[in-house]
């Protein structure tokens, strides 16, 4: 994991879980982790635990998420790890204005990452942009419409990002880690909603797991997964980032 080291990371939702876990992992291999997220206290102790950088940031607001990229320098590393999922709930009974709340952060909020780091790492002609995907990207799942919708756009977005910038020798790749043991699946497994609410608390992966996977493609296995998710939902994929089998 020597091409981890030195390397300046921004992850956004760093505050816990997958976020707050991966920053841990990082910076264990001598990354320097900036890390954006809404709640500042939770930040505040993770970035004296990572000798990190906190920048408070909502990431549905394009100007916050400029300024964190402003304050990280030049950024070697973007993990768009920022995502809803609550509330829960079929179609006909969903609240419009917390759907489009999701949106907001999912879409727009991995879009603002995209649309803040580029152009820097375009004119350096280097970087990796990993953004947090979910097998919800190609499912359809009984009230989850906001997230599938969602994460069906963000694989969009790695997509045409990795279109327009891959001769610029900038990578954007996504990562799908499966269900992941953090406050997301307490939410999900409160619902009662879809076979996913009632999954086992064993049957989800560690989070410092995803933090593993990251630090992998940042280096090069991560060229062949440009464009496209990277999944540890396979054993291959738990294979390449030395994970236990599934």
């Amino acid at each position: 994991m020597e091409h981890v080291k030195g390397k300046t990371v921004v992850i956004t939702g760093a505050s816990k879980g997958i976020g707050a876990a991966s920053a841990r992992v990082l910076a264990r291999l001598g990354a320097h982790v900036v890390l954006a997220a809404r709640t500042g206290d939770a930040l505040l102790e993770l970035a004296k635990e990572t000798s990190g950088i906190a920048v408070p940031c909502d990431v549905s607001d394009f100007a916050q998420v400029q300024g964190v990229i402003e304050q990280a320098g030049d950024v070697d590393v973007l993990v768009n790890n920022a995502g809803l999922i609550d509330p829960i709930a079929r179609l006909a009974d969903s609240d419009p204005a917390a759907w489009g709340r999701v949106v907001d952060v999912n879409v727009k909020g991995v879009y603002h990452g995209l649309r803040a780091v580029l152009p820097d790492m375009v004119a350096r002609g280097s970087g990796t942009v990993i953004n947090i995907s979910s097998g919800a990207s190609t499912s359809a799942l009984e009230g989850w419409s906001h997230y599938c919708a969602t994460k069906a756009a963000v694989l969009s977005l790695t997509r045409v990002a990795d279109k327009e910038v891959r001769g610029s020798g900038v990578r954007v790749m996504g990562l799908s880690p499966g269900t992941v043991a953090t406050d997301m699946q307490r939410e999900i497994a409160a619902s009662g909603i879809n076979p996913v609410s009632q999954l086992s608390w064993d049957a989800h992966i560690p989070p410092d797991w995803v933090g593993q996977a990251i630090a992998v493609l940042m280096g090069s296995e991560g060229n062949a997964w440009c464009g496209q998710d990277f999944s540890l939902k396979t054993e291959a994929g738990r294979n390449i980032v030395g994970l236990p089998p599934l």
